[in-house]
């Protein structure tokens, strides 16, 4: 058998724990307990098998990953590892001094996410009240430390009109790069679409104040932009391609190809409780199920882009056209696009009440 190129970096989603109630958080509807969550050891027998297997970078995600206790001692065992370290948190509850213990157990970077630059907004996304006031204290600490800085926001259409105001966040927090996303409609997203997704006009105008911003900051701080699926006419190459360069490792140990890879039903996935994380890669079911082009249909298979996009997204194939194994909705060519773009006029004109993400 010829085995795969090692992934790029690993996500390991720490806990399902955070502070925050988003309601399009990425994690899954059904979150895992803290008594179900890998141990301090095996974290770090996770990082070196890592180390082993040549991947590069690890990011440190959750829930929020400040929850764990052990988490500079994580960071200090991927350190050591030669990995390199990345952390996405909320920010809520990072202080002072514990941004400088991470940055001396050898925290590479940190990127901070935040909801809205309007504090009620901010904080009615979020379900925390004063929650965009904590994360920017967290920014000034984290540059304090001296650690780079990349502030994510998450578009939506109760935040969409304030695209510019977010850019001028991130420069004020000292950020040499944002991330600016739209949501993404999987875990608790997916019962708030119709409040969560702008209409296409207004993600127009957010395109225009972003590329603008691009040139005007070039240099300055670096934009990335990823819009809605909703609004694509071709599929984006979902975490680089499927088990071709990332893997992720769930709170209980389930390793996976993509965060949102359980909701596909028939898949079974191998934990790092009782497998090495090397044949996972190699050789787990999960991971061949949708790797490389020989599982694509048409017209993927005759596509001159299919090892660019690598076939998009499974999960929302699964979720839109009812085939994990469909041509994905985003692409033109798809026969589920137009069901895409018909679910994609569907936006409350007054957005109902949002469910929030609520960790039992």
């Amino acid at each position: 058998m010829t085995h795969p190129a090692p992934p790029l970096a690993a996500l390991f989603e720490l806990t399902h724990r955070c502070p925050l109630q988003c309601a399009y958080c990425s994690n899954p509807l059904a979150l895992t307990p803290p008594a179900q969550e890998l141990t301090t050891a095996q974290w770090q027998d996770a990082i070196r098998q890592l180390q082993a297997l040549g991947v590069l970078q690890v990011h440190f995600s959750g829930g929020e990953p400040a929850a764990r206790n052990d988490l500079e001692t994580l960071v200090e065992t991927a350190h050591r590892s030669d990995l390199y370290t990345n952390l996405i948190t909320s920010g809520v509850t990072l202080k002072e001094a514990r941004i400088d213990r991470l940055a001396g157990a050898g925290l590479d970077h940190i990127q901070l996410s935040i909801q809205d630059t309007d504090e009620a907004q901010a904080d009615a996304m979020a379900g925390v009240k004063g929650a965009l006031a904590r994360k920017a204290a967290a920014a000034r600490a984290i540059r304090a430390a001296g650690l780079p800085l990349t502030v994510n926001c998450v578009i939506q259409r109760r935040n969409v009109a304030r695209v510019a105001a977010m850019i001028d966040w991130a420069l004020e927090a000292g950020a040499r790069r944002i991330e600016i996303a739209h949501v993404q409609y999987y875990g608790w997203a997916i019962p708030n679409r119709a409040a969560l997704l702008p209409p296409r006009e207004a993600v127009d105008r957010a395109l225009a104040v972003i590329e603008d911003a691009r040139e005007r900051l070039k240099g300055i701080i670096a934009i990335d932009h990823v819009i809605p699926d909703y609004y694509a006419a071709r599929p984006k190459a979902c975490m680089g391609g499927w088990g071709r360069q990332f893997l992720v490792i769930d709170p209980a140990g389930d390793v996976l190809p993509c965060h949102a890879a359980k909701t596909i039903p028939d898949l079974r996935f191998d934990n790092v409780r009782q497998r090495d994380l090397a044949s996972i890669w190699n050789e787990g079911e999960a991971f061949q199920r949708f790797r490389g082009t020989a599982w694509m249909p048409q017209p993927c298979r005759s596509c001159e882009r299919k090892e660019v996009d690598w076939g998009g997204c499974r999960c929302q194939a699964l979720k839109i056209a009812g085939n994990a194994a469909a041509t994905d909705p985003a692409c033109a060519l798809s026969p589920a696009h137009a069901r895409l773009q018909a679910l994609a006029g569907v936006t409350d004109l007054a957005p109902s009440p949002l469910l929030y993400r609520r960790y039992i």
